[in-house]
This record gives structure tokens, sequence and C-alpha cells, in this order.
């Protein structure tokens, strides 16, 4: 009986990762504020279970990576720009924290948490269902 509830609850966050697009509202490591790294857009991600990749906008650049689950590890494979227009520091600091990711979960708003190992590395709220 304990296994089947947290089979499930491993299942339930899982599917948390499908199906919308997540926003960046929060990025650790760097001295610069938030607001002056992605002055325009920030940074999107979304999940695609059935390809196991990745895609989205590093800010103004679009990128897409294959990841990898187990249990509440992640890792993703290298990022790939589909455009390279330069947009400042915001992207390259995006894309080269997501490389240093090997863990998720939700917090208790239900935004999207990326850690290195315990520590909240970068933080997502849901910006639409698809």
């Amino acid at each position: 009986m304990v296994c089947l509830s947290a089979c499930q609850s491993t299942k339930t966050t899982t599917d948390a990762l499908y199906n919308t697009s997540w926003e960046l509202d929060y990025i650790s490591g760097i001295r610069i504020a938030f607001s002056g790294l992605y002055p325009d857009r920030k940074p999107q991600i979304s999940f695609n279970k059935t390809t196991n990749n990745v895609e989205g906008s590093a800010s103004c650049n679009g990128y897409r990576a294959e990841y990898n689950l187990d249990g509440n590890n992640i890792s993703f494979g290298d990022p790939g720009p589909t455009t390279m227009m330069y947009c400042g520091e915001g992207e390259q600091t995006f894309l080269s924290t997501m490389k240093k990711i090997n863990k998720y979960g939700f917090d208790e708003e239900g935004k999207l948490i990326l850690m290195l190992d315990d520590v909240t590395m970068m933080r997502f709220k849901k910006v639409n269902e698809n």
C-alpha cells in the first residue's frame, strides 16, 4: 500500500512537468539583478514526454536539449540554439546553469524547482497549459 502511494506520487510529480510552458522567475549565482539579465523576455522551458527533449527560449534565442529523468533526478544534454542572436549575459547564464542541474521538484505554490543537489538553482512558474 505504501509503495502504491509513493509510486503514484512520483508519477503525479513527473506528469506535472508536461503539457505546460514554464517561465523562469529566479536564477541563482549571478550578481546582476534578475531584471537586468532578462529585461525584455524571460527564459522558458517546455518538456516533451514523447521525444525526451526540452525546448524553449533562453531569453531571445531558442534552444532544444535532451533530458533524462530518474525519480527526482534530472539531467540535460547540451542545449543547442536554433538562432544565434547575441542578447547579453542572461542567455549564457541560463544555459550554463541548466547543465549543472541534477534534481527537480515543485514548491508549495506548484512552481518547478531545478536544483544542484539540494540547492535551488532555477525556479519556474507556469505560463500556459498546452
